[in-house]
């Protein structure tokens, strides 16, 4: 049966006290005791740093990243001069537009409309003739018998203008733009129709139910 020697390390480890440990491990620390933990300032100083830029960073996408639109960054647009650039639409494209909405069905793609019930637009008088009569009809309605190009009919027209009981509601821009549209299409070749006449005519006659054959013929 073997002895362990009496020089041996781990028995000396064992029978160490507490005060030489801590005096052990200080001096292979830095030689001088830990009081604080190893603490210091700079790590949390250098954090609050980087926390403000972090902030600072999503603040500035977030006010000036454009919602990250391509538009906004696209290095091939040409700088503008900080003015609003109002988008000028075609009133033809736009005519169109309002007429396959809504008059289309009464007046046909050709506007030959229905022989003895909805008159024809293509090389009608109204249509060519005096832009008063015409806006009129449009803004306010028509109601009762109309002559065109020889022919009677009795179809009611509605009001489409902002105006008291009109169902379509439909902006002086819309209207001008129709107006030019059916003036300068299907053959017939008159000038186009100014919305600030639509305004002019819907203010000043503001009110007024529909209009019929005899009232429009008054008109200028």
């Amino acid at each position: 049966m073997s002895t362990n020697p009496s020089n041996d390390p781990r028995l000396a480890q064992a029978s160490a006290t507490d005060e030489s440990l801590v005096s052990a491990h200080d001096k292979a620390a830095d030689g001088s005791p830990d009081s604080h933990a190893n603490y210091r300032m700079l790590p949390l100083v250098l954090l609050f740093v980087l926390s403000g830029l972090i902030f600072y960073a999503g603040t500035y996408l977030h006010r000036y990243s454009g919602n990250f639109s391509s538009e906004v960054f696209d290095e091939r647009m040409l700088p503008g001069s900080g003015e609003v650039q109002v988008v000028q639409i075609d009133p033809l494209v736009l005519g169109k537009k309002q007429y396959a909405a809504a008059c289309v069905t009464c007046h046909m793609p050709n506007g030959q409309g229905l022989p003895n019930v909805y008159p024809p637009l293509a090389g009608s008088e109204w249509v060519t003739g005096s832009e008063e009569r015409l806006i009129s009809i449009v803004l306010h309605g028509l109601k009762g018998p109309i002559t065109v190009k020889g022919n009677t009919y009795n179809a009611a027209m509605p009001a489409f203008g902002q105006v008291a009981g009109g169902g379509y509601n439909w902006s002086d821009e819309k209207i001008a733009a129709v107006l030019t549209y059916i003036r300068q299409e299907w053959g017939n070749a008159a000038g186009p129709i100014e919305t600030a006449k639509v305004t002019e005519l819907r203010l000043k006659e503001a009110g007024r139910k529909e209009w019929t054959e005899a009232e429009l013929l008054e008109l200028p």
